[in-house]
């Protein structure tokens, strides 16, 4: 599957994992199962691995504005992990139009975000 989620820390963290290239069907997934853990615990902390990751086609890339611009106020913290540089500018550009507090790391960082997510 393109998308995985993993709930850590009694499901307070999200380690979501995207590879290939993503279709809006592959939301579905994600979003479910996002909105049943901000519904249980409130504002996330989530890493987003995108090692391995191609982009989007036109609808999956539709399907992920509307999911950040729904839950923006509902991640506290994002650890963005991946390997190519427009990863990274991926994830600064994302910094204006949310209230997390979102950090790039190399995918060598891998263990480094994490935890960096767990600290207080």
């Amino acid at each position: 599957m393109p998308i995985q989620l993993k709930e850590e820390d009694g499901g307070k963290i999200c380690l979501v994992h995207v590879s290939g290239e993503l279709v809006s069907a592959d939301y579905e997934h994600l979003v479910s199962k996002f909105e049943r853990l901000v519904r249980q615990h409130g504002k996330l902390r989530v890493m987003f691995d995108m090692r391995n990751f191609h982009g989007w086609d036109a609808r999956a890339l539709w399907a992920e504005v509307k999911f950040d611009m729904k839950h923006f106020k509902d991640i506290e913290r994002c650890a963005a992990v991946g390997d190519q540089r427009w990863q990274k500018w991926l994830t600064e550009f994302c910094v204006p139009f949310t209230k997390a507090t979102i950090r790039y790391f190399d995918s060598a960082d891998a263990a480094a975000a994490q935890n960096w997510l767990g600290e207080p």
